[in-house]
C-alpha cells in the first residue's frame, strides 16, 4: 500500500512512508520501558543534581523535575497523536503546518540539536570505558595529549570505540533499538536501588539527605531569590526533553492504539524523572557526607566504589548511555536527513551521517569551551524548538482538526505545497517567537560582548520555552484563521 504515496520521491521514500499494521508492534509496555531507558541517563542525573548547587533543598529539586516533566508530557501527547493515527515521523507531519519544502526547516532544526547530543553522550560513554579500563587496569590510562585534538590517544580510542557500539543499532534499525530499549529498562532500575543502597550504608541513612534546608530561606545564603532561580531551572528541565517533544511522531507511528503511547509515555515519562531527580539528590549529598564535597557526576561516584561494585555501575552505565543516545539522539535526526532529500537518503544513511557529525563536532571540545553548556544550551535551543511545537499543535487540532489529506503530505502540487512549497503563516510566526528571544540568549551565552541586554528581555528569556509556544500557537492561528482546509484522507492501517 506504501506506493500509493510515491507520487514524488523528491518527498517519499519507504522509511518516510506511513507505517503498516504488521510494524505497528509498540504496546504501551513499550513506550514505558523507551521512557525509563531515556530518563535514567547522565545528562539528566547531573542536570537534576546540579538545583541542589543552585540552592534548592531536595524536595524543591525533585518537585521543579517532577513538574517540569508534566509539562513537556502534554505537548509530546499532543504531537504523538498524529504519529499514530498516521503513522507518519515528525518530519512528514511538519509538511502540513510548514508546507512541503519549509518543513525541512523544523527537521533540520531538530537534526542539529540531536547531532550535538549524539556526540556529548558518545564522549560520556567514551569517559566510562576509559574510567572503566583504568579500574581493571588499577591506574589511569594517561597519555600525551594529541596535537589538534585535545585528548590522549587512549580517550580518542575509547570514544571511538563506543561509537563504533552503537554504529551496530543503527545497522540493525528501529526494531533492535526496541528490544535494546525493553530489555536494559530493569537494569536501570536496579542500578538505582544499588546506588541508594551504597550510599545508605556509607552516609548512614537517606532521610535527613533530603531534609537539607534550601538556600531560600530567610538567613539564607540565596535569600528571597527562590523564583528567580526557579524559572529558569523550570525551562532548562523542559527544554531538557523538547527535541523529543517534537519528534515523538517518529516512535508512536509504531503504536499499536493511542492508548498505548498515551499510557506508555504517561507512566513512562513524569514519575521515573522525579524519582532520578530523588535519587541524584540523596546520592549527591550523600557524596558530601563521604567525600567532603558534592560529586554530581556518577562516572565520577562509580569510579570510587571498591571491588566488583564499581565494575557493575560502569557496565550499566555504558549500557544506559547506549539506549538513551540511540533513542533519544539517532532516531530523530535519522528521519530529518531523510526527508531533506529521501531518494537519495534512508533512514539508515540519515543515522550514518548523524554518527559522522557526532565525530567531527569533537564533543570534548564542546564542553570544556561553553560554560553551563547545560542550562546556557538547553533555555537556547528551547528558544528555537517551543515556537516550532506551538505551530504543530495549533496546525494540527485548532486548523485542521486532527484530519490530513496523508497522500497530499508527499506531493510538490498538493494542499500542503501552499506557495512554492513554503507555508509563509509558519514561517513568519516562527520568526516572531523566536525574535523576543534573542537578546537574552546572546546576554546568557556570551555576557561580555552582550552585556547591556534590557532587564525584560532576560526576564523574557528566563521563560524562553513557554515564550515561545505561546506567541507561535497565538500568531500562526491569527494567519491561519479561515483558511480551506484540504479535503482528508485518513492513511490506511495495513
Amino acid at each position: 500500500m506504501n506506493h500509493d504515496y510515491s507520487g514524488n520521491t523528491q518527498l517519499w521514500n519507504e522509511d518516510l512512508a506511513p507505517t503498516t499494521a504488521a510494524q505497528r508492534t509498540w504496546r504501551w509496555y513499550h513506550f514505558a520501558a523507551l521512557w525509563v531507558g531515556m530518563v535514567m541517563c547522565i545528562p539528566a542525573y547531573t542536570l537534576s543534581a546540579s538545583l541542589i548547587d543552585s540552592g534548592m533543598s531536595g524536595y524543591q529539586a525533585v518537585l521543579t523535575v517532577f513538574l517540569a516533566n508534566a509539562i513537556v508530557l502534554l505537548p509530546m501527547l499532543l504531537i504523538g497523536h498524529a504519529g499514530t493515527k498516521y503513522g507518519i515521523p515528525y518530519a512528514v507531519l511538519a509538511r502540513a503546518s510548514f508546507g512541503t519544502m519549509g518543513a525541512r526547516l523544523p527537521a533540520l532544526m531538530r537534526a542539529i540539536v540531536a547531532c550535538g547530543w549524539y556526540g556529548i553522550q558518545t564522549w560520556f560513554g567514551g569517559q566510562m570505558i576509559y574510567t572503566l579500563m583504568g579500574v581493571l587496569m588499577g591506574h589511569e590510562l594517561g597519555g600525551e595529549k594529541i596535537a589538534g585534538l585535545g585528548i590522549n590517544g587512549s580517550q580518542l580510542l575509547c570514544f571511538l570505540a563506543f561509537w563504533a557500539i552503537q554504529f551496530y543499532y543503527i545497522l540493525h534499525g528501529m526494531e533492535s533499538i526496541r528490544k535494546l530499549e525493553t530489555y536494559t529498562a530493569p537494569l536501570k532500575i536496579l542500578i538505582c536501588f544499588v546506588l541508594l543502597y551504597w550510599v545508605h550504608s556509607k552516609a548512614g541513612g537517606v532521610a535527613s539527605l533530603l531534609d537539607q534546608p534550601s538556600q531560600f530561606i530567610p538567613g539564607g545564603k540565596k535569600a528571597g531569590q527562590f523564583w528567580s532561580v526557579f524559572w529558569p531551572s523550570l525551562t532548562a528541565m523542559v527544554g531538557f526533553w523538547a527535541t523529543l517533544a517534537l519528534n515523538i511522531p517518529d516512535f508512536t507511528r509504531f503504536a499499536k492504539t493511542q492508548r498505548d503511547q498515551v499510557i506508555g509515555q504517561s507512566i513512562g515519562l513524569p514519575v521515573p524523572m522525579g524519582l532520578l531527580a530523588m535519587l541524584a539528590v540523596i546520592v549527591t549529598a550523600g557524596s558530601v557526607v563521604m567525600y567532603g564535597k558534592a560529586i554530581w557526576d556518577p562516572v565520577d561516584l562509580a569510579s570510587r566504589m571498591t571491588g566488583a561494585a564499581v565494575l557493575i555501575a560502569l557496565i550499566i552505565l555504558l549500557i544506559d548511555t547506549v539506549s538513551v543516545n540511540l533513542a533519544a539522539n539517532l532516531v530523530g535526526p535519522a528521519y530529518d536527513f531523510s526527508s531533506l532529500a529521501p531518494k537519495q537518503i534512508s533512514y539508515k544513511m540519515g543515522g550514518y551521517i548523524t554518527a559522522f557529525i557526532a565525530i567531527v563536532m569533537m564533543p570534548w571540545k564542546v564542553l570544556e569551551s561553553t560554560q553551563g553548556y547545560i542550562f546556557t544550551w538547553l533555555i537556547g535551543y528551547s528558544a528555537l524548538l517551543g515556537p516550532i511545537a506551538g505551530i504543530l499543535i495549533v496546525d494540527y487540532y485548532f486548523v485542521r482538526k486532527t484530519q490530513l489529506d496523508v497522500r497530499q503530505l508527499y506531493r510538490d502540487d498538493g494542499v500542503y505545497s501552499y506557495g512554492n512549497g513554503w507555508n509563509m503563516a509558519a514561517l513568519i510566526a516562527f520568526v516572531i517567537a523566536v525574535l523576543p528571544n534573542i537578546p537574552g540568549f546572546l546576554n546568557s551565552a556570551f555576557p561580555t560582548a552582550f552585556p547591556g541586554v534590557a532587564e525584560g528581555f532576560k526576564t523574557i528569556y528566563t521563560y524562553a520555552w513557554f515564550v515561545g509556544v505561546a506567541i507561535a500557537a497565538v500568531v500562526y492561528g491569527v494567519m491561519m484563521k479561515g483558511k480551506a482546509v484540504a479535503h482528508v484522507q485518513q492513511a490506511p492501517q495495513s
